[in-house]
């Protein structure tokens, strides 16, 4: 008889357990479900520069129809679009000035941000302009950054993100590394062009711990760009540009449709 009591109640016990699981399951579900705005953050490689069609609005931040932000709202039609990312963000230009969409009803979140704050127009300005050495030392030293610096500023960054947006599934896209490697290429020494894409990898695997460590869904463009690297005959990006200096080494529109969009759309 004893047995049996305790059996019943440990029965009950479990039903009420698995009631309560699943009704904060299914609310979580339910706010996720009305939660349909979409927020587009970041730098550069978010609001479409290199790819043209720019938004008269956007001034200097240069955010582009054709940017894959833009090309997915156009596509899915979200209950609301918000599109703040800017040319040559950094992590606390997000914070200071892009976040003021984001609220309870925003349920997707895509953001790009690290290039700048690691020094990505100057490490390309060295490589170009200077020695081999002098490249690969002006690499170590955004590597030193993003190894101390980068992390404690993107979690600055993706902290804000979830609390002023607490149902948002948010992605963090990575950036291409920029060069196809051997044959000949133009400009660039090989050691410099292998310099530059391990700059690429190390960069991108530090923003993939902190995205993870957040619940973050990392979105990794460099297979996507595999092929069309500068040098592969099928470039998605743009070389150096000396009439348009800041399209240079950003994704073409091809990039942008064909590169970053179908990665946001497999991680959203």
């Amino acid at each position: 008889m004893r047995r049996s009591r305790l059996a019943a109640y440990m029965t009950s016990l479990l039903l009420a357990v698995g009631v309560t699981l699943t009704g904060a399951a299914t609310a979580q579900a339910s706010q996720q479900a009305v939660a349909t705005g979409y927020v587009a953050l970041g730098d550069s490689y978010s609001s479409g520069v290199g790819a043209g069609s720019y938004l008269s609005s956007s001034g200097d931040c240069k955010r582009s129809t054709k940017a894959y932000p833009y090309l997915w709202a156009a596509a899915n039609a979200p209950s609301t679009f918000a599109f703040t990312a800017c040319s040559g963000a950094r992590t606390g230009d997000v914070l200071a000035s892009q976040l003021g969409p984001l609220g309870p009803d925003t349920g997707l979140v895509s953001v790009s941000v690290g290039g700048n704050d690691a020094g990505f127009a100057d490490v390309m300005t060295t490589c170009v302009l200077q020695s081999d050495s002098a490249c690969v030392s002006r690499i170590n030293t955004a590597k030193a950054y993003v190894d101390s610096t980068l992390p404690g500023q993107l979690d600055k960054v993706y902290s804000a993100i979830s609390a002023k947006a607490p149902a948002a599934h948010v992605v963090v896209l990575g950036y291409p590394r920029f060069y196809q490697l051997g044959g000949t290429c133009p400009g660039l020494s090989q050691a410099k062009r292998t310099a530059i894409n391990n700059a690429a990898d190390y960069l991108n695997t530090a923003i993939a711990k902190r995205a993870a460590d957040h619940g973050f869904t990392f979105g990794d463009v460099r297979s996507a760009f595999t092929g069309h690297e500068l040098c592969s005959g099928s470039a998605w990006l743009h070389s150096l540009n000396l009439l348009n200096i800041g399209e240079s080494y950003h994704p073409k529109s091809a990039g942008q449709s064909g590169g970053y969009l179908p990665v946001f759309r497999n991680a959203a």
